[in-house]
């Protein structure tokens, strides 16, 4: 079975005799799957209506478990942005019912921004959206294959994180 890498690595191996041909065929293929990854997620979110810092934001709070809420200044803190920046965006995502901000009973200084049903549910279809296109591109392995390329990816991830 041959593949658009092994086209162009053929190609460039005469033109650049000291390529190192494993190295290239990894890199290549990492970095198609890749991009059909984020093109399939990319996808969904187009379909979905959802730009990525929406469903970043939604997700933030989704992965907090139920009630699915935090404060603005903790939520700011996970997105790596402003109070004034989150501000702005929370404004949108309430305005489609996808959160709300919530004072609280004792101290009505304190805000809550928490999930609601039509955004755990916009949260869930985009998942579902990206798990079906994600699943198509490792349909080609067994259980066992994707395992190995698993612990092998895990590997390389742990290399470039030190």
């Amino acid at each position: 079975m041959r593949d658009s890498v092994d086209e162009r690595l053929a190609i460039w191996l005469r033109e650049l005799p000291g390529l190192d041909p494993i190295k290239e065929q990894i890199i290549s293929r990492i970095s198609i799957v890749g991009r059909a990854v984020s093109e399939g997620r990319s996808e969904s979110l187009d379909s979905n209506e959802l730009a990525y810092w929406q469903f970043k934001t939604l997700l933030m709070l989704r992965r907090q478990g139920p009630p699915y809420e935090l404060s603005p200044s903790e939520l700011a803190d996970i997105l790596g942005l402003t109070r004034g920046a989150l501000s702005a965006r929370l404004a949108g995502l309430e305005e489609r019912g996808l959160i709300v901000r919530e004072h609280e009973r004792d101290d009505r200084r304190r805000v809550t921004v928490r999930l609601t049903e039509p955004g755990r549910h916009a949260v869930q279809t985009q998942l579902d959206g990206e798990d079906a296109k994600e699943q198509r591109i490792l349909a080609g392995l067994t259980d066992r294959e994707k395992q190995v390329l698993a612990n092998l990816l895990r590997k390389i991830v742990v290399a470039v994180e030190t």
